[in-house]
């Protein structure tokens, strides 16, 4: 009888401690990626009854409280920096003192110093990139808001337009000085003009001016106007050079002899000169020959620019990111460059019911987890990360009720052995009265 009692207690306490675990659970049906855990019961061992094989039993024991690490549905978010991983990898994560933990939750953020951390600090793990994107291969702490993009000096540009046939030659040839002040300020004598923006070796934009002079029949020159750099000089505009534009009786381009580039002086502070070639399209005198339509025409219609483009680009500074489903970190720039600032890092374990819960979210490696298998995403069976989303509780409430139920039903009977015991007991005592 009084074995009895410590069976019961042992019920008792073995659903209370399995109350615990699903009040846990369910206290995180709202934590990002949370992994519920569920407890396994077993006999305590038995009593054997002498002179034969009978056994009784001795009551239950809480032999393992595990985690569950089944895949937890997806919440779409604004942040490109909430992460989820849709697979059986592990974000990894370090704190100041160089400690590895290994966490599913992904709501990531930039602190002060650029540096991709989770809520609590930890550094975000994954492998960094060089200045051109090449992603190295030590995994060490992503940092991104540090991150500039270098200039780039304009060294082709290219150009279509289309040329009034029907206009005339000026009667003039092609000056900077039109107002005849002398200060080379006033272009005049040309037919038509556009402008152009192009970078310096240190990102600085200077606007080219082309004006479009009618020489002959099927014939044109370009002239290249720019700012003065020396402001203590009268003259205010440079003529950078002439390019000769011919074209055919049909209006194709026949040759834009851009073979030998325009020299810009932008000052003595910047590369100079800076050789700049402006490609007007593929002429029919050109080797290889081309349609002489791919680019600028000259047809009996008015002058139209129908696009300008260039290859040089100001400094920029990193404006937002996107991340890929490999984990690759692509950086978007103020000046409209993009290139890859790192990858994210993945870890997976043989046995991740083995991981020790370390509180905000976070495991670490034990003998009995193994050692992570580190490596890029969508590769080694470490699932793929989806940005703006974050992976919810794997928690399932209506599962966790009925588990809550059945400890109940569990701990109450329990309570009544314990109290059908003592009364008995106390029956045994009242007969020795």
């Amino acid at each position: 009888m009084i074995t009895s009692l410590y069976t019961a207690v042992s019920g008792i306490s073995a659903n209370g401690t399995a109350l615990t675990v699903i009040g846990d659970n369910i206290a995180n049906i709202n934590t990002v990626g949370f992994k519920g855990s569920r407890v396994s019961f077993g006999d305590i061992l038995s009593q054997t009854l002498a002179g034969g094989s009978s056994q009784i039993g001795r009551g239950v024991l809480l032999s393992n409280v595990s985690s569950l690490f089944s895949q937890g549905s997806f919440q779409t978010s604004a942040s490109v920096l909430d992460l989820a991983i849709d697979g059986e990898g592990f974000f990894i994560a370090k704190d100041n003192s160089g400690a590895r933990y290994y966490t599913r939750a992904g709501q990531f953020s930039l602190n002060k110093d650029g540096f991709i951390v989770n809520p609590e600090g930890l550094f975000l793990q994954g492998y960094l990139a060089d200045a051109t994107g090449k992603i190295l291969g030590e995994v060490n702490n992503l940092q991104l808001g540090t991150t500039q993009s270098p200039p780039n000096l304009t060294a082709k540009a290219k150009i279509a337009v289309n040329l009034d046939a029907t206009a005339v030659v000026p009667a003039d040839p092609f000056t900077l000085d039109g107002n005849g002040d002398g200060n080379d300020d006033d272009p005049a004598n040309f037919n038509s003009s556009t402008t152009i923006t192009v970078f310096d070796s240190q990102g600085g934009a200077h606007t080219v001016t082309l004006y479009f002079v009618k020489t002959g029949d099927n014939a044109w020159e370009v002239h290249y106007v720019h700012a003065n750099p020396d402001l203590t000089s009268p003259n205010k505009l440079i003529d950078a050079g002439t390019q000769v534009l011919t074209f055919d009786t049909n209006g194709a381009l026949i040759d834009d002899n851009d073979d030998t580039p325009i020299q810009f002086d932008f000052g003595p502070s910047v590369t100079t000169p800076q050789p700049i070639t402006f490609d007007y399209g593929t002429g029919t005198g050109e080797t290889p020959p081309g349609t002489g339509l791919d680019g600028t025409t000259q047809f009996a219609s008015p002058f139209s620019v129908l696009s300008i483009s260039q290859d040089g680009y100001a400094a920029g500074s990193l404006k937002t990111v996107m991340v890929s489903e490999d984990g690759i970190i692509t950086g978007i720039f103020t000046n409209g460059q993009t290139r890859i600032l790192g990858q994210i890092a993945l870890a997976r374990f043989v046995a991740p019911t083995g991981l020790l819960k370390m509180g905000r979210n976070l495991f670490a490696e034990t003998h009995e987890s193994g050692q992570p298998i580190i490596g890029n995403p969508k590769t080694s069976g470490l699932g793929r990360v989806l940005a703006n989303t974050l992976e919810l509780s794997n928690v399932d409430l209506a599962e966790e009720f009925i588990k809550m139920i059945s400890a109940q039903r569990g701990f109450q009977a329990n309570s009544r052995v314990v109290t059908t015991a003592d009364d008995l007991m106390q029956e045994l005592v009242n007969m020795k009265r």
